[in-house]
């Protein structure tokens, strides 16, 4: 018996056979993950990227057809890359939300919870899994707004693009974990959605800018995070934002970390999730 333990053919009753990062137990719930949203592509993806379009279009043609000029650029221009990261973070929650309610209300939690996986792998895959979901939505309203005539949204720095793109679908990736562990409905998921997640979306620049509020509301807005994601990832399209660019990278990354130990937190405790 102590030949094969040391072998690694088997080992006794207790002794973890896993000692690092279980890989392929990782990749296959990632895979999972994604192909569970893929399967309806339509409804995940081009949907919310057709949504995303008329936004542009309602409030282009509304707004922009005077040629009105926001931060030195044009409305179509400044209002284009909130729109895209817009529909990627609520997209990346909505796909987070989704997958242990599900399995609490259709009793396959145990899928999740039995497999040979720490709780911090199976956060990453999860998490890893909505922000596919949030970076294809991404590119494909980004493809389509290539051929809107009016909109130039080509990047200029590629680095603020992808730390404020991957780090907010990160952080409502976190969020949507979080609601999926407190939620025992689909009603209750729909409430963090509808007066949590699109009223701070809808409120943080993404329409207009913050400098053009009162005093007040200007404060009230940077203090929504929500705001800091969608100010840096314009800024890597036009080179101008609302805010310290620096200031929301840090602060983003700070949130994300939080974000992250409260879930594992959660998940290691069990809350909702066991009996």
């Amino acid at each position: 018996m102590a030949d094969q333990s040391q072998s690694g053919i088997r080992l006794a009753p207790g002794v973890a056979s896993i000692r690092r990062v279980n890989w392929p137990g990782l990749r296959a719930l990632y895979v999972k993950e994604v192909r569970r949203f893929f399967k309806v592509q339509l409804q995940t993806i081009w949907a919310p990227a057709i949504t995303t379009l008329l936004y542009l279009v309602i409030f282009s043609v509304a707004l922009g057809g005077s040629g009105r000029m926001v931060l030195g650029h044009s409305f179509a221009d400044f209002v284009a890359p909130g729109l895209i990261v817009m529909g990627m973070i609520q997209n990346a929650f909505a796909n987070s939300s989704f997958s242990l309610l599900v399995g609490k209300i259709q009793g396959t939690i145990v899928d999740y919870l039995m497999p040979p996986l720490s709780n911090g792998e199976l956060l990453a895959a999860m998490v890893g899994a909505s922000v596919t979901r949030a970076v294809l939505v991404g590119l494909t309203v980004w493809l389509a707004m290539q051929f809107w005539p009016g909109v130039h949204v080509m990047p200029r720095n590629i680095w603020a693009v992808l730390w404020f793109g991957l780090f907010g679908s990160m952080f409502l990736a976190f969020l949507g974990v979080m609601t999926s562990i407190w939620a025992e409905k689909f009603d209750h998921a729909a409430a963090v959605t509808n007066f949590v997640v699109a009223p701070l979306s809808l409120l943080s620049g993404t329409f207009y800018s913050v400098e053009a509020l009162s005093p007040l509301f200007r404060t009230i807005s940077h203090a929504n995070p929500f705001f800091y994601v969608i100010s840096g990832f314009r800024y890597g399209f036009l080179g101008d934002a609302d805010s310290p660019v620096m200031l929301g990278a840090v602060l983003l990354f700070v949130i994300n970390l939080a974000m992250g130990a409260a879930c594992y937190a959660l998940l290691r405790s069990g809350w909702k999730l066991r009996a």
